[in-house]
């Protein structure tokens, strides 16, 4: 739709009496309900529990996106969470199951299949060993395998969660799980509720930035970084590090920066009055938007400019400035949270190792994967610890879900490569930094790593843990919509705090 078009249809909205009755119904209650709770509605002062009484989230004096106080002292002030996008086998990588080999090739009993959901598995199939070597690293001994050789020096920094839970056991609803703390559409994202909460302290650049790399985004698509029922100000956005970092970010050809400011200026202007006569708070969020996309213009580039950085920074990271590739994201993270962003979601999709064909393969593509994150993710602690931030920044690294202890049998017959199906019962995620312990490791699966046996972790309960080291009580971080109050982790989660240091 053009603009004309647009004003014409606004008009029609504002002044004919169709377009009242078309929304009388709905209109009418969202006129009293806006002014029963106005720009509360959306949000209050952190210095009280978000979602009772307080200052107005999205007030004049104070902008959305501004720095406001959590529930208590946070541990990390910003999170980096880097996914591997397809869910990487937990066996080929931290957990080590001597006994899985030495069960290689029989056929798996009954018990382990009874009860439960698989993608692909059927009939009766055959026990996979580890297809790979396995050694202990650095003073805490942790099992890391010869596929991650650069990730295994910084043993010693890391909290491995090895008995992960999740609800699903397919890629885009555990994505969503995952992030939103549903598997349907419509939740705000773990990033989004960050924001809403804490805001950003850099007024310049986005609160929650995301970054894709591989050859695809995630399963679940934007809604895994989506602001769901939240203001749209708090949603994602997706930078890229090849051309422009936004989509539209650069002025239009014959467009002086001058007159794109008094377009911006006159443009608020006009959503000022609006809101003024209506007081719907999604006008507020949408004023914040125009400012931050035109305060971006100059700030973004800068940021994301990595051919800035000395030649022992690419050469520790891996990177090509210009190109797109998850090492550059790794230390685009580094930038942006040394910057003040809050969220930084990075995607590497790829790592759905069915072996169906040879980039899904245990033994192939898997093995690319390894080689493209191991060392960008290994210098990207070291960087941050490095520059003092790694104890204000929590990073965690996982998939959706984990894969089975079974080689992967498609109609009853065994793929062509080497592969494992979907594992929703036992995988494993880790964390650096943001206040967790070093060198430390929490939970167990079974002798085969089929069912966790000690120090499960729910989802929900990684969640509210990420939310408590931001300062927050995940069960206080709420937000009304459709007449009751939502949170990220539903009803349940708890924190885990074994992990805590």
């Amino acid at each position: 739709m053009n603009a004309f078009d647009e004003a014409r249809l606004k008009l029609a909205q504002l002044q004919t009496r169709r377009h009242f009755l078309k929304s009388f119904s709905s209109g009418m209650g969202g006129a009293a309900l806006s002014s029963l709770v106005g720009p509360a509605a959306y949000g209050s002062v952190v210095g009280s529990p978000l979602g009772s009484s307080g200052g107005s989230l999205l007030g004049p004096a104070l902008g959305p996106l501004s720095p406001r106080p959590p529930h208590f002292a946070p541990k990390a002030k910003q999170v980096i969470f880097l996914h591997m996008a397809g869910a990487p086998s937990q066996l080929e990588l931290f957990d080590y199951k001597p006994i899985l080999a030495k069960l290689n090739g029989q056929i798996a009993p009954p018990s382990f299949l009874e009860g439960k959901k698989f993608a692909f598995i059927q009939g009766a199939p055959k026990l996979l060993g580890p297809q790979a070597t396995f050694s202990q690293h650095g003073q805490s001994g942790a099992w890391i395998s010869n596929h991650l050789p650069h990730l295994s020096t910084v043993a010693d920094e890391i909290t491995f969660l090895k008995a992960m839970q999740t609800d699903e056991f397919n890629h885009a609803p555990a994505q969503l799980f995952m992030y939103s703390g549903s598997p349907r559409l419509g939740r705000p994202s773990l990033g989004s509720w960050a924001v809403y909460g804490l805001g950003t302290e850099n007024q310049n650049l986005p609160g929650f930035v995301v970054l894709l790399s591989g050859a695809a985004g995630p399963d679940a698509g934007a809604s895994v970084y989506g602001s769901g029922f939240l203001p749209t100000v708090f949603q994602g956005v997706q930078c890229r590090s090849k051309g422009d970092p936004v989509l539209f970010l650069s002025d239009p050809d014959g467009v002086p920066r001058d007159m794109r400011k008094a377009s911006i200026d006159a443009i608020t202007k006009i959503n000022q009055q609006q809101y003024e006569e209506t007081q719907d708070p999604e006008i507020l969020t949408r004023i914040a938007q125009y400012e931050l996309a035109f305060r971006m213009q100059m700030s973004v580039p800068e940021a994301m400019d990595i051919s800035t950085e000395p030649a022992y920074i690419h050469a520790e990271y891996g990177t090509e400035p210009g190109e797109i590739s998850f090492a550059n994201n790794c230390l685009l993270a580094r930038r942006l949270v040394e910057r003040g962003v809050r969220f930084v979601q990075l995607f590497h999709w790829g790592w759905d190792s069915h072996g169906a064909g040879e980039s899904e393969a245990l033994n192939h593509g898997f093995l690319d994967r390894c080689k493209q994150t191991d060392q960008a993710i290994t210098a990207l602690i070291l960087d941050l610890k490095r520059r003092g931030l790694l104890d204000e920044t929590l990073i965690v690294w996982g998939g959706e879900f984990g894969r089975t202890p079974m080689l992967e049998n498609r109609s009853g017959q065994d793929n062509p490569f080497v592969g494992r199906d979907h594992q929703n019962d036992a995988f494993t995620m880790w964390m650096a930094g943001g206040g967790v312990k070093r060198g430390f490791t929490h939970g167990e699966t079974d002798e085969v790593g089929l069912e966790a046996v000690s120090g499960r972790v729910h989802v929900h309960d990684l969640q509210a843990t990420i939310l408590n080291q931001l300062g927050f009580d995940h069960t206080r971080l709420t937000f009304p919509f459709q007449g009751r109050d939502f949170r990220l982790t539903d009803v349940g989660g708890r924190v885990v705090r074994e992990i805590l240091a």
